[in-house]
């Protein structure tokens, strides 16, 4: 058997965009080779920087922080809906999901569980103002496939819900859905097309901060293939 990987994670630098009002990444030299024999950096990020997981504490007083969830939730078979037709600002609704309901039931109901991924293409404008006008998903879809059994639900932009620049207030309504009924939300996620087709076990484990609400990942995608 040979094995194909996927990164599904954007590059941390000093150009990562973070949702508005959220701490920027930074990773400076506080050690170096020619001075000090060795190289250590310090680094400085918020707990959604660049391509990350949401626990359920982000919205919910007593929900699971990230270290306390099993790490079983961060495993899971992949099914990607393509709604790549959508322009900026424009909804996903249930009717651009439902005719992925049966895949998404079967996968559900093995060991790993299933995540559901909305493949919108926005990644392609990450670092542009563009990507804060992504299209997002309707409440109402969101809580269908929570309860199809869906434990994670992951979008290749800034956020599932509206991203709003003009001082309103969002309207948070998938992240109250998914996180309070004790799943995760993933973000930032890229590479989605290479993994829209086949079976593909993705891996979102995140680091293990004690008490957080979320956290950076390495998210990847894997299938395995029959030697020739």
């Amino acid at each position: 058997m040979s094995t194909t990987f996927v990164d599904l994670t954007h590059s941390l630098n000093g150009a990562t965009q973070v949702y508005p009002g959220d701490p920027s990444f930074s990773c400076c030299p506080v050690l170096t080779i020619p001075k000090d024999g060795m190289n250590v950096q310090s680094i400085s990020l918020g707990s959604h920087t660049g391509t990350h997981v949401d626990a359920p504490y982000h919205f919910v007083e007593t929900g699971l922080t990230i270290e306390q969830m099993p790490l079983s939730t961060f495993l899971g078979n992949a099914v990607v809906v393509d709604v790549a037709t959508k322009g900026p600002k424009e909804r996903i609704a249930w009717a651009d999901v439902s005719a992925h309901e049966d895949a998404i039931r079967r996968k559900a109901a093995l060991e790993q569980g299933v995540f559901v991924f909305l493949r919108t293409g926005w990644s392609k404008y990450w670092g542009t103002d563009q990507y804060y006008h992504h299209p997002f998903l309707e409440r109402d879809a969101a809580k269908k496939l929570v309860e199809l059994g869906v434990k994670a639900i992951g979008i290749d932009s800034l956020s599932p819900d509206e991203t709003r620049l003009d001082g309103v207030t969002p309207d948070f309504g998938v992240h109250e859905v998914v996180l309070g009924a004790g799943a995760i939300l993933a973000e930032n996620l890229t590479n989605l097309e290479a993994i829209q087709t086949g079976d593909w076990i993705v891996n979102l484990a995140p680091l293990k901060l004690d008490g957080c609400d979320g956290s950076p990942v390495r998210a990847f995608a894997w299938t395995a293939h029959a030697s020739i």
